[in-house]
């Protein structure tokens, strides 16, 4: 959900120094970091919240037990290939390998964004070439925060889109989970 870029005048943070600024960030703003610059990060609405809750709800009971666990949109994904460094914060996200740093994954398996008028552009262009490029990501899904629709892009079947709505069930092949695309909504 990048807003606005913000960075030191005639200067480009490094990923350390963003972490650094970020992880001791007492300002409620959370930031987003794509090769040195910094993105503020929009709030988020009523509608948003609820439809990421439930489905983070949705994914702790299914995953209960398994050595897989969800994360809130308070958890950063880290993305490197090569000198290409970001960090982004997807509204979920599974991961199913061990993690050993406290404040980002770099391994999910499942990342989902709730679309919103101001994210859904870089959700489906930026962060979907991003995304891609990790290697233990299997899915990306994308849910309309207006109204009960989900897209899926997968690895297995290159990165094509797949769209589901209203009574429709989608399958999250990443953890055997299905869904009534509308019980996300109600």
């Amino acid at each position: 959900m990048p807003n606005s870029a913000f960075v030191l005048p005639d200067s480009i943070l490094t990923p350390e120094a963003y972490l650094l600024m970020e992880n001791d960030n007492n300002t409620g703003t959370r930031h987003e970091f794509v090769n040195g610059l910094v993105y503020a990060m929009t709030g988020a609405s009523r509608d948003h919240n609820r439809i990421s809750r439930r489905l983070y709800v949705r994914l702790s009971q299914h995953l209960q037990g398994t050595r897989c666990e969800p994360f809130q949109s308070d958890m950063k994904v880290k993305i490197q290939r090569g000198g290409d460094v970001r960090f982004y914060y997807p509204d979920v996200q599974v991961a199913c390998e061990e993690e050993t740093d406290r404040y980002y994954n770099e391994r999910p398996c499942l990342i989902v964004e709730v679309l919103s008028d101001s994210t859904q552009r870089t959700d489906r262009t930026e962060k979907l070439m991003a995304y891609q490029t990790i290697e233990y990501l299997q899915e990306y899904a994308l849910l309309s925060q207006d109204s009960p629709y989900l897209e899926v892009y997968r690895r297995r079947t290159a990165w094509q889109r797949e769209s589901f709505s209203e009574k429709q069930s989608v399958t999250l092949e990443s953890i055997d989970l299905t869904l009534v695309v509308e019980a996300l909504y109600s």
